[in-house]
């Protein structure tokens, strides 16, 4: 019998033969299974099968080879206690010290396009799970290693004998980790499988994506960690091609600015201050577009972050690099505008994919002792109840504003109050604790521009006062989800002083 044994089966090779030489050298049998025990034998690398190991033969495709008292003996024994020793032994049941053991590539696999059912459920590992979790228990005995990234570290510990119980408390606790993470990912796509929208549990596993220096404020400790198989259109996703690292605000506004220009088909940009838009602006070209997003409010942009949805060419990488931004992101940047924007040192570009806008995902919000989960507000125009509740209607140039104002006032702070034209932000009330407040706000800002603007709501006016001040502002159209008690108050009101005024049945809140 060896002295020593150590059981290796990997999907993910990286690295395999040379710790596995190296392991051999060391005085250790190796056994293995199927396509890692030829990678070995292939390399000149003693190793036993795990048929010859449990005098049973792999069945079923591969599914039952290694759940076996003799597998799992080995690893599940206690080494320093005699009892379990005892016993092993009269089974002829060899102690194992060493796994590394990574699992079917069930993500990779659920990633690719067109991937069938049947090959998502023959990529569930099951005897991997269980032999890792088994050496994780017993890692005192059992050293256990799960990640290429660890080989080098436990090599050194095997070698001088010094693998410390709180490296292998450490490696354990990957393990553990590990496990979790792809046992949430086959549950998510099983429930997703079966169309359940609210289970009795949720797990849902993350990805570090770098630490931070810190998070909302200096005092706070931070890191960004990214869904692994989250959508591309996301800053998780994006691609830095200049600047300094993202910080944990810089984040979440660029979050918020991707959420708001993805609303636009036509070229648009977006101007977002502390995850609020401060300017929106379409039109012909992204130039144009982002022309009206810095008029609509210069001052708040200063320090901000935008987001166009289209490549940024020379023309708008210049007036790009005349403010100070935070962050630009974009589809692409042309090579010129690279040159002109990356002349300044700590400005962070950013590149998303933006043909994967439309897909669906889950917004987690966490609270203390628990999670808040929704879908994300996908509401749009042509899903409402839109009917015209005053006696005049909007012209088309109000609808074209109307349709606009409703777009960017989902995505602002409430109580929120947009003043809009049918090309851009002219006044923005964001998070105010009454709507009249958030009007005054939005109604001051846009100033003489408010006279023949529109006015977004993203909820129904409790009572008429807000449509009192968009009168006197001269706003000639108001966009609103309905439903008050007082609905009737803000229609006099506006049939008052001729102005249209539509319902959408839709509530925009965003806390």
């Amino acid at each position: 019998m060896a002295a020593k044994r150590a059981l290796i089966s990997v999907s993910d090779k990286t690295g395999i033969v040379e710790f596995a030489k190296k392991v051999a050298n060391l005085g250790f049998e190796i056994i293995s299974t199927g396509g890692t025990k030829k990678t070995l034998a292939d390399n000149g690398i003693p190793v036993k099968g795990v048929s010859d190991v449990t005098g049973f033969p792999e069945i079923m495709d591969g599914r039952v080879k290694t759940l076996h008292p003799a597998i799992h003996g080995g690893l599940l024994g206690k080494q320093d206690n005699d009892s379990h020793m005892q016993q092993l032994a009269e089974q002829g049941i060899t102690p194992i010290q060493l796994v590394c053991v990574n699992l079917y590539p069930f993500q990779q696999t659920i990633a690719k396009e067109g991937v069938t059912v049947e090959d998502a459920i023959e990529n569930i590992d099951i005897g991997g799970p269980a032999m890792l979790r088994a050496s994780a228990k017993n890692h005192e005995s059992v050293a256990v290693v799960v990640d290429p990234a660890d080989y080098d570290d436990v090599l050194k510990g095997l070698e001088t004998g010094e693998l410390s119980l709180q490296e292998r408390r450490r490696l354990a606790a990957k393990v553990f980790r590990h496990t979790a993470a792809y046992d949430a990912m086959i549950a998510e796509y099983m429930t997703n499988l079966a169309e359940e929208e609210q289970p009795e549990s949720v797990t849902v596993t993350y990805t570090l994506k770098q630490p931070l220096r810190y998070g909302e404020n200096p005092h706070q400790k931070a890191a960004f960690y990214k869904k692994p198989l989250g959508t591309a259109f996301s800053i998780a996703n994006a691609e830095q091609l200049h600047g300094k690292e993202l910080s944990y605000n810089n984040i979440n506004d660029a979050d918020a600015a991707l959420q708001i220009v993805k609303e636009f088909d036509q070229p648009a940009a977006v101007a977002v201050k502390h995850m609020n838009p401060c300017g929106v602006g379409t039109g012909k070209t992204i130039s144009d577009a982002f022309q009206k997003a810095y008029f609509a409010d210069s001052t708040s942009i200063f320090g901000g972050i935008v987001a166009l949805n289209r490549e940024v060419d020379a023309e708008t990488a210049g007036a790009l690099h005349e403010i100070f931004l935070e962050i630009v992101i974009a589809p692409s940047f042309s090579e010129e505008a690279l040159q002109i924007l990356t002349s300044k040192k700590n400005i962070r570009l950013l590149t998303v994919d933006f043909s994967s806008k439309g897909v669906m995902e889950k917004k987690f919000t966490s609270v203390a002792g628990g999670l808040l989960m929704q879908d994300l507000d996908n509401a749009t125009l042509a899903e409402a109840d839109m009917k015209i509740a005053t006696k005049r209607e909007p012209t088309e140039e109000e609808w074209e504003a109307l349709k606009f104002g409703w777009k960017v006032v989902k995505h602002v702070k409430s109580n929120a109050i947009v003043v809009a034209n049918r090309q851009m932000t002219l006044g923005v009330g964001a998070g105010q604790m009454n709507r009249i407040g958030a009007a005054n706000i939005a109604i001051e800002q846009a100033g003489d521009k408010a006279k023949g603007a529109i006015l977004a709501s993203d909820a129904f006016f409790p009572m008429d006062d807000t449509v009192e001040a968009a009168a006197k502002a001269g706003i000639t159209a108001i966009i609103q989800p309905g439903g008050s008690v007082r609905d009737e108050d803000s229609i006099k009101k506006a049939d008052e002083y001729g102005i249209a005024m539509v319902f959408t049945g839709v509530r925009h809140f965003k806390h």
